[in-house]
C-alpha cells in the first residue's frame, strides 16, 4: 500500500467558519457530503498561521489531530527540515486582519504566500500540487505572476471558490460549444469579496460556449439609478434577472426596481462579441438565500440557481474533495485560466468604480482556455442531505 500524502496547510487566520475553518477543517475531520462523511485520503501534516486571536481555533484543531504548527511557510513545507517533504499544499488566503485599499480591495498576501511555496520548490528542484483559495490576488500583475511562476515550475495549481462544484436548482451544465447569445448572473454581497462569486458564477457557466474562452475586452461598474438605467437601455437583460431569480430560494416578490435599494452592475464584453452582467443586487427586500444564473440558448431561456448551505458548509466539502483529487492525482480539476480571468476582470471593475464608473477597455484581459472535459465533482442532489445538513458548530 503506498503512503498517505501528506499536505502543508497555509492559511491567513483560523477561527470559525472563516474559510481556513470550512476547508482545512474538513481535511482532518472529514467531508460532509450528502448521506454520509467522508474520509479524507490525505494527511495535513503542518499547519502554518498568519494571524491568531482570541476567537483561533487552529491551534486546538492542530493539537487535537497531531498536526505540527509552524512559525514560517518554507518550514511548514519542509516540516523543519532543508527541503521540501510534503505532497501538496492548502493556500487558504482568506479572512483576516488585513488592510483595504481605496477601491475597496482586500489585500490579503495570497501572492507572498505563493511566492514563499515557490522559492521552496525553486530551491529543491521539484513541486507539488498547490491550491489556493479564491481570487489569484487582488493584483492582476500579482495573479498573472503565480501563474506565470506555477508554469516555470510545473506546478500542478487550481484555484477559485466552492461556487462552481455547489448545488444548482434545476441541474443546469452547458455541454461544450453551447450557442449562448446572453448571460446573467444575480448575486448579494461587498463587490470585491462576494464580487469575485458571482463573476466566477458566471464564468464557470460562459466558458463553455462555442469557441471556448477567448478573453474580456472592456467591462463597466455602474451603481444606482445607473443600473436600472443601463437595463432599460438594453445594456443587460431585465427578463434573464428575472429568470434567474425566479429559482432563487427566500426572495422577495414584486418589481425588482423597487426590491433592490443598493444595486450595482458588473457590464462585460468578451473578445467573441458575448455580452455579459452580473447583477449584484444588495438591499434586496426579503434577502436572498441563493445566487441564480440564466442565460440565452438557441433563443430559449435556461436558468438555474446556486445554492450554498449553512453550517457545516457541504459546498466547501465538494471543493475540499476536488482539491483532494488534485493532491492525489496531480492533475487540477479545471482550469487555473479561469480564476485568472476573474481575478483581473474584478480588478478591472473595481478600477472602473473608482474612476467614477468609466467603461474601461481591458486588452491585458485576452486570457484564452478551453474548460474541463471530465466533469468535477459535484453534489448530484439539488439541496443538501445526510451528513451535509448536520451542523458542526450548533449554536
Amino acid at each position: 500500500m503506498s503512503e498517505r500524502k501528506k499536505i502543508a496547510a497555509i492559511a491567513t487566520a483560523y477561527y470559525p467558519f472563516s474559510h481556513a475553518d470550512v476547508i482545512i477543517s474538513k481535511f482532518l475531520k472529514g467531508f460532509p457530503a450528502d448521506g454520509e462523511l467522508l474520509a479524507p485520503d490525505v494527511d495535513i501534516v503542518s499547519l502554518y498561521m498568519d494571524q491568531r486571536s482570541e476567537r483561533d481555533v487552529g491551534v486546538q484543531l492542530a493539537r487535537e489531530y497531531g498536526v505540527e504548527i509552524y512559525f514560517s511557510i518554507s518550514s511548514a513545507l519542509c516540516l523543519g527540515g532543508s527541503e521540501l517533504a510534503v505532497d501538496g499544499v492548502l493556500i487558504i488566503g482568506e479572512h483576516g486582519d488585513y488592510a483595504w485599499n481605496e477601491k475597496e480591495q482586500h489585500l490579503y498576501p495570497r501572492r507572498y504566500f505563493f511566492e514563499q511555496v515557490c522559492g521552496v520548490f525553486a530551491a529543491s528542484g521539484r513541486s507539488v500540487p498547490v491550491f489556493t483559495d479564491k481570487h489569484l490576488s487582488w493584483s492582476w500583475q500579482q495573479a498573472k505572476w503565480m501563474v506565470d511562476r506555477a508554469r516555470e515550475l510545473n506546478v500542478p495549481i487550481m484555484a477559485g471558490s466552492s461556487l462552481p462544484v455547489t448545488y444548482r436548482k434545476p441541474w443546469l451544465e452547458h455541454p461544450p460549444e453551447t450557442p449562448i447569445a446572453d448571460a446573467l448572473s444575480v448575486a448579494y454581497g461587498g463587490l470585491d469579496s462576494y464580487g469575485f462569486h458571482a463573476l466566477e458564477t458566471l464564468q464557470c457557466m460562459v466558458e463553455r460556449r462555442r469557441g471556448g474562452e477567448t478573453g474580456i475586452v472592456a467591462v463597466q461598474c455602474l451603481e444606482g439609478p445607473a443600473v436600472w438605467d443601463a437595463r432599460d437601455r438594453g445594456r443587460w437583460s431585465g427578463a434573464l434577472a428575472e429568470a434567474a431569480l425566479e429559482n432563487v430560494e427566500a426572495v422577495g416578490t414584486g418589481d425588482l426596481e423597487e426590491l433592490c435599494a443598493e444595486p450595482a452592475v458588473f457590464l462585460i464584453e468578451y473578445a467573441d462579441g458575448l455580452k455579459a452582467a452580473t447583477l449584484m443586487a444588495n438591499g434586496f427586500k426579503g434577502g436572498m438565500q441563493g445566487w441564480g444564473y440564466a442565460a440565452m440558448v438557441a433563443g430559449k431561456q435556461q436558468a438555474c440557481e446556486f445554492y450554498l448551505h449553512g453550517d457545516p458548509h457541504p459546498h466547501f466539502s465538494y471543493l475540499s474533495l476536488n482539491i483532494q483529487k488534485m493532491f492525489l492525482t496531480g492533475r487540477p480539476q479545471y482550469p487555473v485560466e479561469r480564476t485568472l480571468l476573474v481575478s483581473g476582470v474584478l480588478e478591472a471593475l473595481l478600477d472602473s468604480r473608482y474612476r467614477g464608473h468609466v467603461r474601461l477597455e481591458t486588452p491585458h484581459l485576452g486570457v484564452a482556455y478551453a474548460s474541463y472535459d471530465a466533469p468535477p465533482i459535484r453534489p448530484e442532489a439539488e439541496r443538501p442531505s445526510g451528513a451535509a445538513t448536520e451542523p458542526w458548530r450548533p449554536e
